[in-house]
């Protein structure tokens, strides 16, 4: 029973590539058309933290409970004209050890008068928060030169895959695969609402190697390894090499996911792990449907 549905899903998945194929386009279009939608409405193509608008971060340790949608209310009445957002730290097992604030003002008069309106609130003493402030032109320019480096990363390991493989179709599959994983996972970022730190930039800029990473590998065996077995069997092999090393970074940023008290770790290891989930579909989905394509129908290569 199990061998006859595992044959009936491999049958498919060499098949039925083309379905495959548009299927992933569709989810790229729809991330595409989420990114450009938040943009058109906000200004700003994904949520930016304080670290990358400019603003203040306000932490604050607990040692008894607290309802942070009533802290919410009564600093957003008092404060109505300043964007204001309570994040909540849990320590290892799981209990609530302190609320971070974030608020888009970076006057400091403002801020030692809001600082002490969160203590009188809380109930903690003004020796024990943290305050980080950001200013609205480095994180700016931050953010610009951030968002360059990415380009100009990609651009590089454009060339460099293109000069390896000399192939203009199977170069452009590892950058769409790579570009469609990160297009992708910022639009579900978008969805969930997290809005991202410096972290969480620095995050993608790890998805982006890791994602060349398993394309190469997918490419490398396809076209490299020739003496290898068909096509089929060369798929399959770099797909028991790179699949697995793939679920298992996923079960080890999962694990970090769900015991992290930290709110910086816990942004970085939730866009990996969104990441590399989507990173599963993008390179044994899109980037081998491409390839499947190229090698049948363009250079007639059977299965």
């Amino acid at each position: 029973m199990m061998q006859s549905l595992l044959e009936k899903i491999k049958n498919v998945y060499e098949t039925k590539y083309l379905l495959f194929l548009c299927m992933t386009f569709c989810l790229l279009f729809a991330s595409l058309g989420q990114i450009f939608y938040q943009y058109t409405t906000t200004g700003e193509f994904i949520h930016k933290g304080v670290s990358l608008k400019g603003g203040t971060t306000i932490t604050v340790p607990l040692s008894k409970t607290l309802d942070t949608i009533v802290l919410q209310n009564t600093l957003q009445g008092m404060y109505p004209e300043n964007e204001i957002t309570i994040r909540k730290l849990r320590g290892s097992a799981g209990e609530l050890s302190g609320i971070v604030i974030d608020v888009d003002s970076t006057e400091q008069e403002q801020t030692k008068i809001f600082v002490a309106a969160v203590s009188q609130s809380t109930g903690v003493g003004l020796d024990t928060i943290s305050v980080e402030m950001f200013g609205s032109r480095f994180s700016e320019n931050f953010f610009k030169e951030l968002f360059i480096g990415m380009i100009v990363a990609f651009l590089f390991m454009g060339c460099v895959v293109f000069l390896y493989f000399r192939d203009f179709i199977p170069s452009i599959a590892v950058m769409l695969a790579a570009s469609s994983d990160i297009i992708i996972t910022l639009a579900v970022t978008n969805i969930i609402g997290l809005k991202l730190s410096t972290a969480g930039i620095a995050a993608f800029l790890m998805l982006i190697g890791y994602s060349i990473d398993t394309d190469i590998l997918l490419t490398i065996r396809v076209m490299k390894q020739k003496d290898d077995g068909s096509l089929n069997e060369r798929i399959y092999g770099a797909l028991k090499t790179g699949g697995l090393m793939t679920i298992t970074a996923i079960a080890a940023v999962g694990s970090v996911l769900l015991f992290t008290n930290s709110d910086v770790l816990f942004q970085i290891v939730l866009i990996l792990f969104i990441g590399l989930s989507v990173d599963l579909m993008t390179t044994w989905i899109q980037n081998v449907c491409i390839l499947r394509w190229y090698f049948q129908v363009k250079k007639g290569d059977g299965a």
